[in-house]
């Protein structure tokens, strides 16, 4: 079980890593643009945003329902 809670957790970190990269690259592009395109930009970021963390929620819900699987059936 601890080596679960390892992969796990690099896991996360590896998401962690993905997420920032996402949220942090497309923002910082933005900021090089001028005012019109750092409104449309960061519209279309965080609507990008939203659809990312809906698509990251469903693979961490799926994750989370194959490992609860694995689980009952070790038991």
């Amino acid at each position: 079980m601890k080596d679960a809670k390892d992969v796990l957790r690099i896991v996360g970190m590896i998401l962690l890593g993905v997420f920032v990269f996402v949220v942090a690259v497309p923002f910082v592009l933005t900021l090089v643009f001028n005012a019109v395109g750092i409104t449309l930009g960061l519209i279309g970021f965080l609507i990008g945003l939203a659809v990312f963390l809906i698509k990251v929620a469903v693979v961490l819900a799926i994750g989370y329902l194959i490992l609860v699987g694995i689980r009952a059936l070790l038991r």
